[in-house]
């Protein structure tokens, strides 16, 4: 604790910490905890700052300790959660002591008088003293409580960190209850009911706990532990919280705190080494040396075993340090070398994801050109489909027609199976009429036969269209040699014959007509299959056409390619000459500003330090746009149109940056001008060498404008010391500047009125005559201007005051001042320069009157007054409405003003002339040659007059010019203000 307090911080104590093995050792994570929470509470107050970095490891610590359910495994991990939860509420709420000791007035402050704070602080009490109090049964419930767990060293041990946590919960108990008996105050019943529960169960865990410590032996002789009321506080009546009394927790001052334990130890063990060094020693050198140092006699009779055997333990102990620090060594070697293999994979990996990566970007470049090329195919596709279903229509159409013509074969068979039947019919009635005729019946059968045959063979054509037509052709012509056969022999036959011959002529029209049926039916299928071979064979040329047709437009897309790599390598190259080229002119440009900067004719030059800012500002942006177009043209060679302006905006700027600073360090200070000089060398010379880098494709890649943006802000850190002191206002002030400036000057003004009336009463009680008549005209227009200056200021102030509150945006008056800086500083010097030409002209009317000083005086002095309200006017009206009433009442004060320094010229110049009447010279005594004399002298003085006139004139514009300048500068009429 007091090491903290000696360097201000945790770093010694977390250096070691670092080095001690926590997760390995539960009994020592659970000391490292209960010191770690001492210092919290009682360290420095940057032990908080220096632990919070080391938050995320002791959560991981915790839950790895989460897993033992044995042990110190669970106590670990609470005690972990605790010092992370407050570590948390002490960042939340700086205001609070790592002791938590506060008085009710800081408890007020930290919830900043707001109930929404002290409801969300009451919230975060909670938490923290949940965490406490788990603690607290956590270790309670890993004792043995049947026995007197409090005197053994294992009991201790557990016990001793819960002092810091009932000092610890004393403080969120009290805090909580004066919380939430302020909520209540403020928020109805029903809303903090949630508060109340959670309260009710912590208030009966804390009461629980304090009692039970309370009767342990350990704590009763370390601390006096509070008990808790018998009922909690009723937050529903507000008169209950004078009835609240704040547990104080006692440590009694001659016990023997934990704290101290530690140090006894340590000088016990002092104590002890001492005396085993002390055993040592007189073992080696005798008891005697140290009772009688000069005695020599004892020492004789030492042991020499005695000395060898400790020369061999420490020659031992020394092989055993050199061993162990040999394989220290050899074991930070085999890391070392680990981690090189290591460094090593990752570098390989790194190489193989790059190369997979450059694969990626490979099959990706391919997958697109084959993309293009399926989207090149799959129009030629859609083009053949198109073909193709023009083609299947004319198929379907021919299709169509063979169908019809399947149809009327069939119908031919029909009628030829209906020619059949009627054939069999007639065969019977040539049978029962040739009965006696063996041969006619045995032609009969034959007939018969042929004609079933016939009958066979025309339904195997109906299944087979080519062979069926020729066969049907054969078979008719077979049956006809039968018809002429069985003709033949019936020739003989009687009248039934006759008329079987009839029928069967007819059967063989019938026949005749089939077998021309038939044979036109061939020609139309012949027909059909010629149109589909002419058909196949268009089919064919297209296909060979469309072939032909897409390898020449694949070879139109190669030429195409080849075309535009080639055209693209060319733009490259083009871009490439026209980037060097650019960089050559900047270059150029910024060795141009470098030369100037040493030529003498640029040593007459001066500047500002505002302008110098505004510059080095602008080219601080453009070198930041500039290095992202070196970005994105990296990334993209064809992004060069992005860079070549920002090269030759930079160029530009840097160069008017580099002249500004050498015309600024002319009118600076020496030290300051030469570092500044000297930093836009620098700033000239790695500008160039960027410029440099660019040119070459070598180093582009590169080329950093870092360096340039460096010295570019060291240039503007030396301009804002040379910003003149009228500028250093900050913005905060400025509205509190402006009321304090506006009452000084009407205070100013007040003070001129008193001190001209108590003049104009002395003037009448000490003079008379034409000199007091000069000086009352004199003193009483002087009244009227300081009046009417009065009523200026007064007008001014009215209308500066509806401007505010008019809003124009801002949230209040100060910011309104604040974000309207240049105006408010116009108002500023306005008001001064009213103030300070009041005090001129009262001293100037007092030294007329005193008769030392002049008229001349008092008239310029009332025209500079005039000037300054009339500044003042001007400057309030700059923000103001035009339809506005303060705004009239302003312009008509300011023409009084006008006025009543026209009366106070006017008084001047009339007393003056009286004064000049009253003394005017009596030539009537002189003589020619006095007269003459005279009439010389004057002429001589007229000289002189009009010599020194011209002089002074001289003089008053170079002082306007100045006072210019200087007003310039202070208050910013260089920038674009809203002036």
């Amino acid at each position: 604790i007091l090491g903290t307090h000696h360097e201000k911080g945790a770093q010694t104590f977390w250096s070691v910490v670092n080095r001690l093995p926590l997760s390995g050792n539960a009994v020592l994570c659970w000391k490292f905890c209960h010191v770690f929470h001492k210092l919290l509470r009682d360290g420095h107050s940057n032990v908080l700052k220096d632990s919070v970095r080391y938050k995320n490891e002791l959560s991981d610590m915790s839950r790895m300790w989460g897993h033992l359910s044995e042990g110190y495994g669970q106590l670990c991990s609470i005690y972990l959660k605790l010092l992370r939860t407050k570590m948390e509420f002490h960042t939340k709420n700086p205001r609070f002591p790592g002791n938590l000791q506060m008085s009710d007035r800081q408890l007020d402050e930290a919830g900043e008088n707001d109930v929404n704070n002290f409801f969300q602080l009451t919230v975060e009490m909670f938490d923290y003293l949940e965490c406490e109090l788990n603690l607290f049964q956590t270790v309670f419930s890993s004792l043995d409580m049947s026995r007197s767990v409090s005197v053994t060293a294992a009991g201790q041990c557990r016990l001793a960190p819960l002092i810091q946590v009932i000092l610890d919960c004393s403080h969120l108990y009290d805090y909580t209850v004066k919380l939430l008996f302020k909520l209540h105050s403020c928020l109805p019943a029903d809303t903090l009911q949630g508060h109340r529960d959670r309260f009710l169960e912590q208030f009966q865990k804390l009461k629980d706990l304090f009692y039970r410590s309370s009767n342990l032996q350990y704590f009763k002789r370390l601390i006096q532990i509070p008990q808790l009321p018998e009922n909690p506080p009723n937050f529903l009546r507000a008169s209950a919280l004078s009835e609240h009394i704040s547990p104080v927790v006692v440590i009694p001052a001659e016990a023997s705190s934990p704290d101290s334990e530690p140090i006894t130890d340590l000088v016990e063990m002092d104590t002890a080494s001492q005396s085993l060094f002390d055993n040592k020693f007189d073992d080696i050198f005798g008891s005697s040396f140290s009772c009688d140092p000069f005695n020599f006699n004892s020492q004789n009779g030492m042991s020499k075993d005695d000395k060898d055997r400790l020369i061999e333990q420490l020659y031992r102990e020394i092989a055993a340090l050199k061993e162990e620090l040999e394989n220290f060594k050899a074991e930070s070697a085999r890391g070392a070398v680990q981690l090189r293999g290591r460094a090593s994979e990752l570098e390989a990996e790194l190489a193989e994801q790059q190369h997979l990566k450059q694969q990626a970007q490979d099959e990706s470049e391919f997958l697109r050109t084959e993309l293009e090329e399926l989207k090149k195919q799959r129009e030629d596709t859609e083009k053949a489909q198109r073909s193709l279903t023009e083609i299947e229509r004319r198929a379907q159409a021919n299709e169509q027609r063979y169908s019809k013509l399947k149809e009327k074969y069939s119908e031919l068979v029909q009628n030829h199976a209906d020619l059949l039947r009627k054939n069999a019919e007639v065969t019977k009635q040539i049978t029962v009429a040739r009965q006696a005729q063996g041969d006619v019946e045995r032609e009969k059968k034959e007939l018969e036969d042929s004609f079933q045959r016939v009958s066979e063979q025309a339904q195997r054509k109906c299944q087979e269209q080519a062979e069926v037509l020729e066969m049907l052709k054969q078979e008719l012509a077979a049956s006809r040699q039968e018809l002429q056969v069985v003709q033949g022999t019936l020739e003989s036959s009687t009248q039934a014959g006759a008329e079987q011959n009839t029928r069967i002529a007819s059967l063989e029209q019938e026949r005749d007509r089939l077998s021309q049926a038939a044979e036109q039916h061939r020609d139309e299928m012949a027909a059909l299959q010629a149109e589909l071979q002419q058909l196949q064979d268009t089919l064919s040329r297209e296909q060979e056409s469309s072939r032909t047709e897409l390898e020449m437009l694949q070879t139109q897309l190669r030429d195409k390619e080849s075309t535009e790599q080639a055209l693209q390598q060319h733009l490259a190259e083009e871009q490439l000459s026209l980037l060097q080229g650019t960089v050559r002119e900047v270059e150029r440009m910024v060795q141009d500003a470098l030369a100037r900067m040493e030529d003498p004719a640029h040593i007459s030059c001066t500047g500002s330090a505002d302008c110098l800012l505004s510059r080095t500002l602008a080219a601080a942006e453009c070198a930041e746009r500039l290095r992202d177009a070196h970005s994105k043209y990296l990334l993209d060679g064809a992004a060069v149109g992005s860079l070549l302006p920002c090269l030759a905006l930079f160029a530009h700027l840097v160069s008017d940056t580099l002249l500004q600073g050498s015309a600024t360090s002319h009118a600076a200070p020496v030290e300051p001008a030469d570092r500044l000089l000297e930093l836009c060398k620098q700033c000239g010379s790695e500008a160039v060498s960027y410029l440099s880098a660019l040119q070459d494709p070598g180093t582009v890649a590169s080329a950093d404008c870092s360096l340039v943006t460096a010295c570019l802000g060291q240039i503007s850190a030396i301009g804002e010391e040379l910003r003149p002191r009228g500028l250093d206002i900050k913005q905060e002030e400025l509205g509190d500047l402006v009321d304090k400036e506006m009452a000084a000057t009407a205070a100013a003004i007040e003070t001129a009125s008193a001190r001209i009336e108590e003049m104009l009463s002395k003037a009448r009680a000490g003079d008379t005559g034409v000199k007091l008549e000069v000086n009352e005209r004199i003193l009483g227009s002087c009244t009227g201007l300081m009046q009417a200056i009065h009523v200026l200021v007064l007008a001014s102030k009215d209308l500066q005051r509806e401007i505010v509150e008019s809003g124009r945006g801002a949230a209040s008056p100060k910011e309104f001042y604040a974000k309207n800086s240049r105006w408010t500083e116009g108002l500023i010097s306005a008001s001064k320069a009213v103030g300070w030409g009041a005090t001129v002209m009262v001293d100037a009317a007092d030294l007329v009157v005193q008769g030392k000083g002049t008229f001349e005086e008092l008239m310029v002095c009332s025209r500079e007054i005039a000037a300054s309200t009339a500044q003042l006017v001007a400057a309030s009206k700059v923000k103001a409405d035009k339809d506005s009433s303060n705004l009239c009442k302003l312009q008509q004060a300011s023409r009084g003003v006008n006025q009543a320094t026209a009366s106070v010229v006017a008084s001047t110049k009339a007393g003056k002339s009286q004064v000049e009447e009253k003394d005017s010279m009596d030539f009537s005594s002189m003589t020619l040659t006095q007269i003459k004399r005279q009439e010389m002298d004057s002429q001589v003085r007229v000289l002189e007059l009009e010599n020194q006139l011209q002089k002074e004139r001289q003089k008053l514009g170079e002082l306007r010019k100045k006072h210019y300048e200087l007003a310039g500068v202070a208050e910013g009429w260089e920038e674009d203000g809203e002036w």
